[in-house]
């Protein structure tokens, strides 16, 4: 259970697997750069699925050097250079993402673009976590 609170204010759109908006509690604001699929040694996999799963663990591994929890995640954008993809391998990257943060949906962005710095690279995750003090 998160100590944040997640709001899906009556009368918007149905939220499904994120929240419209996101109060988060008191502590430390922790800003987190984008995370791909790469392993250690800089290879990527090529399947989004496997892309979108190590970038939410290495999203995790950020929060938890912080000194946080999966839960502490406020919001979330992901970015992909192909949205067909995505869209068409929902069920699959929602297992991934609940293998990591289980049922926690902050709010989240979706957001198509052209290229990520490495060409072979499908996603990437932005987030910011507030850590308790």
């Amino acid at each position: 259970m998160s100590r944040h609170l997640f709001l899906n204010p009556d009368g918007m759109a149905e939220a499904r697997g994120f929240s419209h908006g996101g109060l988060a509690s008191e502590g430390r604001t922790l800003h987190i750069a984008g995370q791909t699929g790469h392993h250690p040694d800089q290879t990527i996999d090529e399947d989004i699925i496997e892309q979108f799963a190590r970038a939410c663990v290495a999203v995790a591994t950020v929060i938890a050097e912080a000194g946080g929890e999966p839960s502490d995640l406020v919001s979330l954008t992901i970015y992909t250079t192909d949205l067909a993809g995505y869209r068409g391998q929902m069920g699959p990257i929602g297992e991934a993402y609940r293998a990591v943060f289980d049922r926690h949906y902050p709010p989240m962005a979706l957001i198509g673009v052209a290229e990520l710095f490495d060409p072979r690279a499908k996603v990437e995750l932005v987030g910011v976590a507030v850590i308790p003090s």
